[in-house]
């Protein structure tokens, strides 16, 4: 997979308005070094994926608050699935807390379906813990030749 690096800074500084637990600039300067890790986005939202043999995740998905409900995390999630099938997995996998309905919708809309639950995974400060759904998606195999 050929993706641009992207500074490690501006993902943690972005993911810091999107997540209550975010992640550091060495975080995301760790993920980066690993094989078949990469991000794609802009200034304005990014997913950072990875490909594992014939399996993807998206490991984390931001987009800034001003310029949420314009269809980027859908367009992201479209270029994350298309740059997983090109590097060969099969299945794209993540986690999403069960009460974050927007992240829901949009997995929806793109054809996630829920194989799993993982009970009390995310903790927030002053709140219960929330189940992680497990979703799934089915990516499209190899073209046949001919």
């Amino acid at each position: 997979m050929s993706v641009a690096v992207p500074d490690p800074e501006a993902l943690a500084a972005l993911h810091l308005t999107s997540f209550d637990h975010s992640w550091t600039a060495e975080t995301f300067a760790d993920l980066l070094k690993q094989p078949g890790v990469a991000a794609i986005g802009g200034s304005d939202g990014f997913i950072l994926i990875r490909v594992v043999a014939d399996e993807a995740e998206i490991l984390t998905l931001a987009v800034r608050p001003e310029a949420r409900g314009r269809g980027q995390g859908t367009q992201l999630t479209r270029q994350a699935a298309a740059a997983v099938a090109a590097a060969g997995a099969r299945r794209l996998f993540l986690e999403v807390a069960e009460d974050n309905a927007a992240a829901r919708a949009l997995y929806r809309r793109a054809g996630f379906e829920a194989v799993g639950r993982r009970p009390r995974y995310y903790t927030r400060p002053g709140a219960s813990p929330v189940d992680a759904l497990l979703l799934s998606l089915n990516l499209p195999g190899p073209l046949p030749l001919g």
